[in-house]
């Protein structure tokens, strides 16, 4: 299973990404471009330490059956549910939001696999490091397919 600590996938995703441009458009959800690299950029911040969310008590106590889902194999449906924290409807620059979803990414891909391990998730709890890498990839996938790419 693919991880963003594996240097071949992680640079697949970078690739991806450099794909998109300010007019690509979506092939289902909500989002554009900008508002899904802004989305993307705080989701892989619960991991570099740089976003703090609360998860509330049910979803929490939902978070055995939620990992699993995300542990498997099976590729995310569309159209599935987001944290508040992590939905963004204004307008937002692509460039910049572009630029800092790297910067993001690189910060993950360099805190390195043995930094991560162990951190806690807001949803799913302690995590290792395979689960974040592989969880976070499974993400990116997602939204980057969203977008055609």
């Amino acid at each position: 299973m693919p991880s963003l600590f594996d240097s071949i996938v992680y640079n697949e995703i970078i690739t991806r990404i450099n794909l998109l441009e300010a007019t690509t458009q979506s092939k289902w959800g909500k989002m554009n471009v900008s508002q899904m690299l802004k989305h993307c950029t705080e989701a892989i911040g619960t991991a570099t330490g740089d976003v703090t969310i609360k998860a509330p008590f049910v979803i929490k106590l939902m978070g055995p059956l939620i990992k699993k889902l995300i542990m498997s194999k099976n590729q995310y449906k569309q159209g599935l549910p987001t944290a508040k924290e992590f939905i963004f409807t204004d307008d937002r620059n692509f460039n910049i939001e572009k630029t800092k979803l790297i910067e993001r990414l690189q910060k993950f891909y360099s805190i390195g696999e043995k930094s991560i391990d162990g951190l806690v998730h807001p949803v799913f709890g302690k995590l290792s490091s395979f689960e974040w890498g592989y969880s976070q990839w499974k993400h990116f996938d997602h939204h980057l397919r969203q977008f055609g790419v």
